[in-house]
């Protein structure tokens, strides 16, 4: 039997087939690149948990700084605020490089815009 003499009902149930291990395969792909994008998330929210607790920090000793201050201890406020500065320092480069990786993430997989790509060829072909 050729390919020409194939029977209509063969040919389709060979397409809705193959389209069926297309999409099975895209889900599968699906996964992986979620799970990759997952990894990103991940060290970014590590990154701005970092600049959280800087900026906690650095909040804590400026206000100590300003309690130094007021109460006139000189150098009581100055050793404080020569910490606080730095600590706000690192607070910030945490924070940018945390928005940097951010913006790296994709939130939608590729596979699934190959996937609707992937439906529309098969609703083509069975017109």
């Amino acid at each position: 039997m050729t390919s020409s003499d194939r029977s209509f009902s063969d040919v389709f149930q060979d397409v809705v087939r193959n389209f069926q291990e297309i999409v099975r395969a895209e889900f599968r792909l699906a996964k992986i690149e979620t799970a990759n994008e997952a990894v990103k998330a991940k060290s970014a929210a590590v990154l701005f948990a970092g600049a959280a607790v800087c900026g906690l920090f650095a909040a804590f000793f400026l206000l100590l700084a300003a309690v130094y201050a007021l109460t006139r201890i000189l150098p009581a406020w100055g050793a404080a605020l020569a910490v606080a500065v730095p600590v706000a320092i690192a607070a910030a480069m945490l924070a940018g490089a945390g928005a940097k990786q951010w913006k790296r993430i994709r939130l939608v997989p590729q596979t699934l815009e190959t996937l609707k790509e992937n439906t529309e060829w098969a609703k083509q072909q069975i017109k």
